[in-house]
């Protein structure tokens, strides 16, 4: 076999029958990540992409200078107040990692530091160097950065893999000294008591799943820390965070449907930890502190959230704050001193709401643009009348404010600065709906340049998720200009799954409801095509992990609606996954998906739709399957062992598959590395759709 001929994979016969139906998987044997052919057919396919799309390694310079020249990179964030400090990120040119770092704060300054041109700031003391501590590793990325109430310590986890499986350390910031205390494998999330040396973190099961919240003494072995959870349910994750009044513990419980939250005095760590609420299925929760009471966001008999209240010295009953109205989708409640900031949405928008607690009236933050994204930034400060917000849209770039919470009056602090000749008067949003299968309107956001022709004749890149109610709300990208300078059209289907338009949105998109997701997606490409946005012959379709599940079934539903499918961490051997429940994840997804295992008409249904049991023999559009070989959250065989079958079963499809051989879900963790994955992916667009000239 040379670089360009297409691999083929070796055929190992492998049966399984689940009821009554037996199934040959004939590349099962891709599972084993440490098997010698594994790791070459995956290679082989690294050569085969790399031979294919030589031809395109001039543009691929040439996009990845355009995101570089346009992006300033060295740069600073807006420092954030907490304590006698202003804490904040920047990065320098030529260094892959961001840098935190620290100023000490003058008494009384409420304004942050100037950031000038994004260098060091006077009087900086850096706390964490991530390109220090990568060193010559392929990956880094940290899991948690957490300071003592005190500011003295520092709890940080970092993971050299992308297997998301941390260590977890203790840096002494008085001295710079990094101390013994280190515990392996942990998972993301920590919290320090009020007594600066007690550091609750937690840890996963044999399948990925947090379920152990652990209580840790600084300056003892972890052999000595104290299991304060242990969560048997394996539906459930286990989370553990301290309030913003310092005042608490809390241990979050949730599956996809189901919350609990326990509590622990931060002042008494070794407390007992009490329940909030016992668990009721079907009912979710999240707890804020707020001097006497406890802020309870839920859903009980509220399908898109109320917010009610209950007493910290004894908590029982649920007394109502804010009624559900439904429609309006309650997203999370942030308590300071004396406000609360309610994030929302709204008709397909995300909005904050302002609630006084001194006898003003509640308040709507309003924005001018038609459609944007707007949420919390970080807030650490309980005793403020000063709330950080982030603002975006598809053509203003990431903008930061703080907002007065006494008269609703917004400072900008930063907006992200995009060099060279970016005006956003040079490109146009929309929104429009497009009609599905079942008169559901389903929303679309595009964003095109100024004049770009409404006659047919345009590529567009459609893309979508459609899970786990995320939202895909509009976003800023430097490197999607690279797209729409060149006459692409770019635009985000919100699909139902996902929860744009509230939790009954979701609900439509799951479970045994789950073909809306990819029904709605193919309404809106023909939206697209019907509006004279693009024609099918030019639109490309993206989306990754449970959007690249999206991307597969799509192929298989409406393969000539699209010139190219770009899946990256594709979730399509989703059947064979949530079959078994010793992989990560599995039990946890059963409420997302159902449980194929036990119930015969959700493994009917699951086969009816997952992309590896329903390959034909007929056309694809072009495909381009993006994988990590240490990815836990979607494992690499399933793009692998699709592209295998893809390729096996219609031989004359153009299909591709890239796996990064030392990264995890999110891809090549440094900043450069990447661009550079853009980079390649954008060019592999534009040839498709005939502007790689």
């Amino acid at each position: 076999m040379t670089s360009e001929q297409p691999p083929t994979a070796k055929r190992v016969p492998h049966e399984r029958t689940h009821h009554g139906d037996t199934v040959v998987d004939e590349y099962f044997w891709l599972q084993q990540k440490d098997d010698p052919d594994t790791v070459a057919y995956l290679e082989a396919e690294n050569a085969f992409t790399t031979a294919a799309t030589a031809h395109l390694e001039g543009l691929r310079e040439t996009l990845f200078s355009e995101i570089k020249t346009r992006t300033k990179e060295t740069d600073l964030s807006v420092p954030t107040r907490k304590g006698g400090f202003w804490y904040y990120t920047r990065t320098e040119a030529g260094k892959q990692y961001g840098i935190h770092c620290r100023v000490a704060a003058a008494d009384g300054q409420t304004t942050p530091p100037d950031i000038g041109d994004g260098t060091a700031l006077p009087g900086e003391e850096v706390l964490l160097d991530g390109n220090e501590l990568a060193g010559d590793s392929e990956f880094f990325a940290l899991g948690t950065f957490d300071l003592s109430v005190d500011g003295n310590l520092l709890a940080y986890s970092t993971d050299f893999s992308g297997d998301e499986r941390f260590t977890l350390r203790v840096k002494d910031l008085r001295t710079g000294e990094l101390l013994p205390d280190a515990v392996e494998d942990v998972f993301y999330g920590s919290a320090w008591a009020a007594d600066g040396s007690t550091l609750f973190y937690t840890t996963v099961d044999e399948a990925w799943r947090p379920y152990r919240v652990w209580r840790h003494t600084i300056g003892t072995p972890s052999a000595d820390d104290v299991v304060v959870h242990e969560e048997p349910d394996e539906r459930f994750w286990v989370g553990v965070e301290l309030t913003r009044s310092e005042r608490f513990i809390l241990i979050d419980l949730n599956s996809k449907v189901t919350s609990e939250v326990l509590v622990i005095p931060a002042d008494a760590p070794t407390t007992p930890p009490v329940t909030i609420a016992p668990r009721r299925q079907g009912v979710e929760y999240s707890v804020e502190h707020h001097g006497h009471r406890f802020l309870i966001l839920h859903n009980d008999g509220a399908e898109d959230f109320a917010l009610s209240y209950t007493s910290v010295d004894n908590p029982g009953a649920w007394t109502t704050l804010i009624e559900h109205h439904p429609g309006t989708r309650l997203l999370q409640v942030d308590a300071f001193s004396g406000h609360l900031v309610v994030s929302l949405r709204r008709d397909g928008l995300t909005g904050i709401r302002v609630v006084p607690l001194h006898g003003a009236a509640p308040y709507d933050i309003s924005f001018p643009e038609p459609i944007y994204s707007v949420g919390p930034e970080a807030n650490l400060e309980y005793d403020t009348t000063s709330f950080r917000l982030h603002y975006v849209s598809l053509v203003t770039p990431d903008s930061i404010f703080d907002c007065n919470l006494d008269s609703g009056e917004l400072t900008l602090r930063k907006q992200k600065p995009v060099l060279g000749d970016f005006d956003p008067a040079r490109y146009e949003q929309y929104r429009e709906w497009a009609i599905a299968e079942d008169g559901t309107r389903v929303p679309i956001s595009i964003v095109a340049a100024t004049g770009t022709p409404r006659d047919g004749s345009a590529p567009a890149v459609l893309y979508g998720y459609g899970s786990y109610e995320a939202s895909m709300d509009p976003w800023f990208s430097i490197p999607r200009l690279s797209l729409l300078d060149r006459g692409v059209v770019f635009a985000v289907a919100h699909i139902r799954g996902g929860g744009e338009m509230g939790r009954r949105w979701y609900d439509e998109g799951k479970l045994l409801a789950k073909k809306n997701t990819f029904t709605d997606f193919v309404a809106c490409a023909a939206h697209l095509v019907k509006a004279a946005w693009t024609s099918s012959d030019r639109l490309i379709a993206r989306g990754g992990s449970a959007g690249g599940l999206l991307m597969g079934a799509v192929a298989n539903l409406a393969p000539s609606d699209f010139a190219g499918i770009v899946a990256q961490v594709p979730f399509v051997d989703a059947l064979n996954t949530i079959l078994d429940p010793s992989l990560p994840l599995t039990v946890t997804e059963w409420e997302e998906w159902g449980n194929p295992l036990a119930d015969p008409e959700v493994y009917a249904y699951m086969k009816s739709y997952t992309p590896y049991e329903n390959l034909s023999d007929g056309m694809y559009p072009a495909i381009l399957a993006v994988t990590s070989l240490n990815d836990t959250r979607v494992l690499f065989h399933e793009p692998a062992k699709w592209v295998a079958r893809l390729r096996a079963q219609s031989p004359s499809t153009d299909v591709l598959l890239k796996t990064e051989m030392g990264a995890g879900h999110g891809g090549p963790s440094g900043r450069y590395d990447a661009w550079r994955e853009e980079a390649f992916i954008t060019a592999w667009i534009l040839d498709k759709v005939g502007k790689a000239a």
